[in-house]
């Protein structure tokens, strides 16, 4: 009896799931073809052919493996629409030959899924420092010559410089990241600290404690600051999808804006890969609805207006409870405090 229970429960899911998920819908002026140029995005040729420029799988029948690893979409290819069968689908054409001056580009880097200058300064630096990260971190103990704080240039000495890297970034912790949902609970749960980068190291001799050059620097070095070893540069090529959980969450910070953003900003959200979130995701941006007061026959009435989806954003840094995205379509200002999920 139990088994015949859990499968109509499995079904009756299934069939929910398949009439909560609306027919995919193109473009209003989809094209038949896209030649792939340098510059393209993933994100770019999605919008190209989807008003919803996130279930790009579905329109390419991709599997998860595929969503991971897209390199196999390259300057000089040809993306072709087949309306041909019940749902629309994307496909690799033939390029033409008419066209020598792409075709020269085939063979190079594939595409990113969103604009990589804009995000490279966050995946080349320590964002977040988590908790129990510190613990036994390589730390500035000394300078060379009694200095108070050093820069590009100057001779540092460093404990437990145990990893061997060719170069090793400079940060220090900052302020604490917390979850909006648990302050306005009353009760601040800490879900990281936010990593201050300051600069860049080399190790010129081995020993306890080691010796560093300090190669870069943004701002002064002082002692007890951090080195981490140097994170190989990636580039973001993940399809945009999302997640096959349900996950919502909050903006906890805009970067380079006074507490607003909008497209192309940057933004810090208090969920991260303990809560199912992952490189390639899209989430969607929700304001919570104000309450509003309305005069009606010498009484006042108060009303809270409905929650509004008003943007999107792609994951593209994850770290354990917190995670980094970019803005990709939003017609009003990004605040902090703003809800997002799945879209």
């Amino acid at each position: 009896m139990r088994r015949i229970i859990s499968a109509l429960l499995i079904c009756f899911s299934s069939w929910a799931l398949a009439q909560a998920t609306p027919p995919l819908e193109l473009a209003p002026d989809a094209p038949e073809r896209h030649v792939v140029v340098p510059g393209d995005t993933l994100w770019g040729i999605s919008a190209l052919f989807l008003k919803d420029p996130f279930r790009w799988p579905e329109i390419w029948r991709l599997n998860a493996a595929d969503i991971k690893n897209p390199h196999w979409i390259y300057p000089g290819q040809v993306v072709v629409l087949d309306r041909s069968g019940e749902q629309p689908q994307l496909k690799i054409g033939k390029l033409l030959k008419v066209e020598p001056r792409i075709y020269a580009e085939a063979g190079k880097q594939p595409i990113p899924a969103i604009p990589q200058k804009v995000i490279e300064p966050f995946l080349s630096q320590p964002l977040v420092v988590e908790a129990g990260t510190l613990d036994g971190a390589a730390r500035i103990v000394a300078f060379q010559g009694g200095r108070i704080s050093v820069g590009a240039g100057d001779t540092v000495y460093v404990t437990q410089a145990k990893a061997q890297a060719a170069q090793w970034q400079v940060f220090r912790a900052g302020k604490p990241m917390l979850d909006p949902d648990s302050v306005d609970a009353g009760k601040p749960e800490v879900l990281g600290f936010e990593a201050t980068y300051l600069g860049t190291a080399r190790q010129v001799k081995a020993g306890e404690p080691a010796t560093f050059e300090i190669t870069s620097s943004k701002q002064e070095i002082d002692r007890n600051d951090y080195l981490l070893p140097t994170p190989p540069f990636e580039i973001i090529s993940y399809v945009p999808h999302a997640p096959a959980q349900p996950i919502s969450g909050r903006i906890i910070k805009i970067y380079g804006g006074v507490g607003e953003g909008g497209k192309f900003s940057i933004v810090s959200l208090s969920r991260g890969k303990r809560d199912g979130l992952e490189i390639g995701h899209v989430l969607a941006i929700y304001r919570t609805g104000a309450e509003v007061s309305n005069l009606n026959d010498d009484k006042t009435e108060t009303y809270k207006l409905p929650e509004e989806r008003y943007g999107l954003l792609f994951v593209f840094r994850v770290f354990d409870r917190v995670a980094y995205g970019l803005i990709m379509d939003a017609p009003r200002p990004v605040m902090e405090g703003d809800t997002v999920r799945n879209p």
